[in-house]
């Protein structure tokens, strides 16, 4: 490819991103990501065809994330999600740190078995009703944990992180190899994500909370639906196991629980339809062509030679130092499209597993750097601004800058620890 070519692709894919992110005039982060591919093909720096083949690349992404999405509205319609914050609220009798452990172990479990996108979009407004109820006057660090458990959790199982699926494409391994390679460092991240988030917020944790909080009735829609999630994830596990991908099986799970619960229910799927973040899709799809285009210009080839002479010469500190890189780019550009272009040279440069690994964990555990890391913060983001809460690039890099790090280079260490 001509040399003024590879710039043009640069420079649009740069500002799509760059768009993704800030979100100028307060555009969708979707338009950005779909006006880049648009201009790349009116451009003809990238042919139809060749757009095409990259929207056709995120197939098993997309039905993964309607399944998801579809699972996570019918639940929180049905005040399954606020049922569950509640329940943490009652729990916590008036301890604020009690309570800061409860929503973190809910947040926790959301994010294993309904991905991180879910607990920033559907656990966010519950845990903020949930403070309201207990009378919280700083309700900031209960909402904190929806951010960056939704990160940290995010590698426990294969469906707790679309971006999984995109590391890992047709190639990924089985459930009993997953948990193999990722459940201590998972555990290692949850913990130590914890700990610090609570020490940078151990002073707010000082304020006192209601004990007496009323527990919504979970109706029995959303007893429902909560049956659905856990078939679901029976579903999800089992096709794991089976090294079947995971995106139809979702798409299938999600549909039949939806459509059980509005046939008892007898409500019109609209209400469902219309509050689900459609956006996410097209969003998706525009990054997968902005990552063709990049892959034309040479660049991923670059990346996996990189990856191929580091395995040769030192395979551990190769890996240890993807990682850490690709955690970092996915501050800058995103870890969707960071995740990307790290999963095609990868799959170019056939790197080992430790690597794979190494890169995996700075994609998902990353992104709790800053607020532009992961759709799952910046869907978060999205959540507050509903509840009236704005949380600044500035405010929420303090944090992360103590929290992430160090838990970043403690789940790699113990994942390289790993056969």
């Amino acid at each position: 490819m001509q040399s003024h070519a590879t710039e043009a692709i640069y420079v649009i894919a740069a500002l799509a991103t760059a768009g993704v992110i800030l979100r100028p005039f307060r555009v969708t982060e979707a338009i950005w990501a779909v006006a880049g591919a648009a201009v790349l093909v009116a451009l003809g720096l990238l042919s139809i065809p060749g757009a095409l083949a990259g929207v056709a690349k995120g197939g098993d992404v997309y039905l993964f994330l309607f399944g998801m999405m579809l699972l996570a509205e019918i639940a929180r319609e049905e005040g399954l999600f606020d049922w569950l914050a509640a329940l943490a609220a009652r729990h916590a009798a008036g301890s604020s740190r009690r309570l800061f452990l409860l929503i973190y172990g809910v947040g926790a479990v959301v994010t294993t078995f309904l991905s991180n996108d879910a607990t920033a979009v559907v656990l966010t407004p519950a845990v903020a009703a949930a403070a309201r109820t207990a009378k919280v006057a700083e309700p900031l660090p209960y909402l904190l944990i929806c951010a960056f458990i939704a990160n940290a959790a995010s590698f426990v199982l294969p469906i707790s992180n679309p971006a999984n699926l995109v590391i890992y494409g047709s190639r990924m391994p089985p459930l009993q190899q997953w948990l193999e390679a990722y459940l201590v460092p998972s555990a290692v991240a949850i913990v130590a994500t914890y700990l610090l988030l609570r020490f940078v917020q151990r002073r707010a944790l000082e304020q006192g909370i209601a004990k007496d909080v009323p527990l919504p009735a979970l109706t029995a829609a959303g007893k429902m639906a909560a049956a659905g999630i856990v078939a679901t994830a029976v579903v999800l596990l089992t096709s794991s196991a089976l090294d079947i991908r995971l995106g139809l099986p979702t798409a299938i799970a999600g549909t039949l629980t939806a459509v059980m619960v509005l046939l008892r229910e007898r409500k019109s799927p609209w209400r469902i339809v219309k509050d689900i973040s459609w956006g996410v899709l097209p969003l998706v799809a525009g990054l997968f062509v902005l990552v063709e285009a990049l892959g034309k210009t040479g660049l991923i080839d670059t990346i996996a030679a990189l990856l191929r002479d580091g395995a040769d010469h030192a395979a551990a500190l190769t890996a240890a130092l993807s990682g850490l890189a690709i955690a970092l780019a996915s501050n800058l550009i995103n870890n969707l499209p960071a995740g990307l272009i790290a999963a095609s040279a990868v799959q170019t440069a056939q790197s080992g597993g430790h690597v794979t690994r190494a890169i995996l964990i700075g994609v998902d555990l990353g992104p709790n750097l800053s607020v532009t890391g992961s759709l799952a913060t910046i869907l978060w983001l999205a959540a507050l601004r509903r509840e009236g809460l704005v949380v600044g690039f500035g405010a929420f890099l303090k944090i992360g800058i103590v929290v992430m790090p160090p838990a970043l280079v403690l789940a790699i260490a113990s994942a390289l620890l790993m056969p």
